[in-house]
């Protein structure tokens, strides 16, 4: 009698393939007239939530990818604290962004590009390992850095390029 051959399990999804839906609805919001900034919320191997900005959809000043997306993912877990999860997101975050993963409670953050006039992930600030707070955050910068640059430079140039017209 055979015995069953082993089960082959496909690799884990890399940074890069988990960017790529970042991306996605980083895209998403450009469609919608919006700065595209996209953000995924990974547990387990999955997507438990996305997002992406709407801050001029909604007038909301919160609006951004990564609350809307922690939000999501706290309504999935039914909890507050989002442990064992991974956020990737188009652009670093924010010292509001930061603050929201801190409190969430989120260990890992992987981000496109840098933003120096408003990063709080090492850019401007360092939120992710100030000692005066109860949680640190390991930092993954630069997945996917040029595509996420890119989204960026090209909205605000088409920005600009309708003010002149």
């Amino acid at each position: 009698m055979l015995s069953r051959p082993p089960t082959i399990s496909p690799p884990p999804p890399t940074h890069e393939q988990w960017m790529a839906h970042a991306i996605h609805e980083a895209e998403k919001a450009r469609t919608k007239g919006e700065v595209p900034i996209g953000c995924v919320i990974v547990h387990d191997g999955k997507i438990i939530a996305r997002g992406h900005n709407l801050r001029e959809t909604t007038r909301d000043p919160a609006g951004h990818a990564e609350l809307l997306a922690i939000r999501k993912a706290a309504k999935k877990l039914a909890a507050w604290r989002l442990l064992d999860t991974t956020l990737y997101v188009t652009l670093e975050p924010c010292t509001m962004c930061m603050g929201a993963i801190i409190l969430a409670r989120i260990p890992t953050v992987v981000f496109g590009c840098f933003d120096p006039k408003g990063g709080a992930a090492g850019s401007l600030f360092d939120l992710s390992h100030d000692p005066r707070l109860n949680h640190t955050v390991e930092l993954v910068p630069q997945v996917l850095e040029e595509y996420c640059s890119a989204l960026l430079r090209d909205f605000f140039a088409e920005l600009r390029r309708r003010k002149r017209l």
